[in-house]
């Protein structure tokens, strides 16, 4: 059985068709990246796995379990986390403050949240800015702190919304070697991102969207040669 299975998923927005009859799973231990051009639905698809849109047909099922109608805090505890393209931190409080918060789902105990909290800073490379005031970090640290506060979670599966958004070739490159350990921790992944680069070195399968449907499924190798993956990104005359 796969850890994640989406069936014939569709959300509508009035007349808008964000995500058409998609289908698709993820096994553990994946690494699988969902790519396509803007507006293509991938965030939307995002939000009805981890529980913050209802899909208006079709099924997510997390281990088996049915996570259509779950709270995304109920989702949570379910061992499925999401991290947000933009950060979203709670700026007034302290860095290792904020991963205490996501620690707390699994240790009631506020010092065994903090101990777990530190253990996951320490990951990111954030250990030294524990301190720190979370709206004071640039761009390439709240992106490291978004991802330690959903790490604190003790996630079995990993949602990373567009996680090198923003970031520069050395922090991105910094940021592939922490997911890279993340994933050898026992973490499957599943990333909605745009920098290629990081997909191509990261992924064990890449998934397409489309204007909402579900266009190719593959190897990075394989994606990058698709006709229909090109046309998708450059259009027909630039593919031609």
């Amino acid at each position: 059985m796969a850890l994640l299975e989406v069936e014939r998923l569709t959300k509508r927005f009035g007349g808008l068709v964000a995500n058409d009859d998609v289908s698709f799973a993820v096994d553990t231990g994946e690494i699988v990246a969902i790519i396509g051009p803007n507006g293509s639905g991938k965030s939307t698809l995002f939000n009805c796995i981890a529980g913050h849109h209802s899909p208006t047909s079709g099924s997510v099922r997390l281990g088996g379990v049915d996570l259509v109608g779950r709270a995304p805090e109920a989702i949570a505890g379910l061992g499925l986390m999401r991290t947000w393209q933009i950060p979203r931190s709670f700026a007034g409080m302290s860095v290792l403050e904020n991963v205490t918060v996501g620690a707390l789902l699994r240790h009631a105990r506020p010092d065994r949240a903090k101990h777990e909290a530190q253990r996951v800073l320490d990951a990111v490379g954030l250990s030294e800015r524990g301190a720190a005031r979370a709206g004071d970090l640039n761009i390439a640290r709240q992106k490291r702190l978004e991802l330690a506060r959903a790490l604190a979670t003790s996630p079995t599966l990993l949602l990373l919304d567009e996680v090198a958004g923003g970031l520069n070739p050395t922090e991105a490159n910094e940021l592939v070697e922490i997911l890279r350990q993340i994933h050898a921790r026992g973490i499957t992944l599943l990333i909605v991102e745009h920098v290629l680069e990081v997909v191509m070195r990261l992924a064990h399968r890449v998934l397409v969207l489309d204007y909402g449907e579900l266009i190719a499924s593959g190897t990075p190798e394989e994606i990058v040669r698709n006709s229909a993956v090109i046309e998708a990104y450059l259009g027909r005359k630039r593919h031609a």
